[in-house]
């Protein structure tokens, strides 16, 4: 049986558990190695790759309000912003 384990991140320092789920978890990857930094360090240093996302601002077809999309809004086509695409989307589901 796995126990819980204290190790020690090799990024901030600071001591995190690695706990009998993680290892079992681990142990059906066939993962061999513990892991070596916390989840926040390797939240961050899985996210330091990524892009920062470009957003685009347009108008909302449905409130005339500012919408913040993260494609090229095309000429013609409706957008829609966060409110108003979440009520819509509830209106078509119930």
């Amino acid at each position: 049986m796995y126990e819980d384990k204290t190790l020690v991140c090799k990024e901030c320092g600071k001591e995190f558990i690695f706990t009998a789920g993680e290892q079992e978890f681990y142990a059906e990857k066939g993962f061999q190695n513990e892991p070596q930094r916390c989840k926040e360090c390797r939240y961050a240093r899985k996210n330091a790759a990524k892009p920062e996302r470009e957003m685009f601002v347009a108008t909302c077809a449905r409130c005339g309000g500012e919408a913040k999309v993260p494609f090229q809004p095309t000429e013609g086509r409706a957008v829609y912003c966060s409110e108003c695409f979440a009520q819509m989307k509830e209106e078509r589901d119930s």
